[in-house]
């Protein structure tokens, strides 16, 4: 099915993204050109679908991905409270991930967790993988509208609780985490941010923090489903990885641990009923290179598929959106550590 737009044809396809296709364009300055011209129409578009695949960008680097980045983006967010290695290269742009291609990485919103979280992201395909290496997409919206009722209703009344640990045997240490170089740093901004903190031994740092898993998008008004409890629940992980953890760690020492706001565990049938809903409301495409993913990070979330052969998608973020603004379900004063 093709949808004609004012100088914008977009595809869309059963299972697949809202796709549009560029051509003619033989130049960076010629892509950052289409695009400018064709702001209000991609977000306008994002409105309607979360996420738009545009092919055909002659983008061949980091630093024309960056050049692309400065006219889709007003203002650039940053990345906080890391989770995931990243390689940076320079300007704001960083790799998408640097996992082991073999893990595939669940769905979620990036920064979910903050107070302050990007309301878009940019990817880039440089390098296409041999096979798999997708980055699925799906609708926030429909994935709230597949939840069960009741679930949702009892995270609409308490929130998610997140615990993580911090450490360099565990995952990330707290100083890659936090951008820190001191304790003193990380513990103003956990003051700063609503988190509970404990200090432990052999550098190690624990923390909590409880956050609205529902949320209002603040442009379109939409409830939308926008938290990691699925994503951080040990429930989501592969049961011979979850067993060695637990093993080696125990319950208390989980890299992350995530649960209803009021402090009870999650089962895992809620966690598969969470899971399900992402999954049916995935859409996927094939990378090639020079695609452009656009995400409004409250309107979808996103995840990567495993792959074989080199990948190289590179990732910025933009347009920073506070909690507050988004009207959070519960409100923010029941959201502390």
């Amino acid at each position: 099915m093709d949808v004609t737009s004012p100088d914008l044809e977009l595809q869309l396809a059963p299972g697949e993204p809202a796709t549009a296709t560029a051509t003619g364009l033989a130049t960076v300055e010629d892509a950052c050109a289409w695009l400018a011209a064709r702001r209000p129409r991609i977000r306008d578009l994002l409105d309607e679908h979360g996420a738009l695949y545009l092919r055909g960008l002659p983008i061949h680097d980091p630093e024309g991905f960056a050049a692309v980045r400065d006219v889709v983006l007003a203002v650039r967010a940053a990345y906080q409270e890391k989770a995931t290695p990243r390689t940076h290269f320079g300007d704001d742009v960083y790799s998408s991930t640097d996992l082991p291609p073999s893990q595939s990485i669940r769905m979620h919103n990036e920064n979910s967790y903050t107070l302050t979280f990007p309301g878009m992201l940019l990817f880039c395909c440089l390098t296409a993988p041999h096979t798999g290496g997708a980055t699925p997409v799906a609708d926030c919206r429909q994935v709230l509208r597949n939840l069960p009722p009741d679930l949702v209703e009892r995270f609409r009344v308490t929130g998610w609780s997140l615990r993580r640990n911090y450490g360099e045997r565990i995952s990330l240490g707290w100083r890659t985490a936090f951008n820190a170089d001191s304790r003193d740093e990380v513990e103003k901004y956990c003051a700063d941010n609503m988190i509970s903190h404990r200090w432990g031994e052999n550098d190690t740092l624990r923390t909590r923090q409880v956050r609205p898993a529902i949320i209002r998008h603040p442009r379109t008004g939409d409830e939308v489903w926008f938290n990691h409890a699925a994503f951080w629940s040990e429930h989501s992980l592969d049961p011979e990885i979850r067993g060695v953890l637990l093993e080696e760690l125990g319950q208390d020492g989980l890299p992350f641990t995530t649960g209803y706001g009021d402090g009870t565990a999650l089962s895992a049938d809620d966690v598969r009923a969470m899971n399900a809903a992402y999954d049916a409301a995935v859409l996927r495409t094939t990378w090639q290179a020079g695609d452009l993913l656009i995400v409004d990070n409250l309107l979808a979330a996103h995840g990567r598929d495993a792959f074989r052969g080199d990948r190289r998608i590179v990732v910025a973020m933009g347009e920073p959106v506070t909690l507050q603004e988004c009207r959070p379900i519960p409100s923010m004063t029941v959201c502390g550590g």
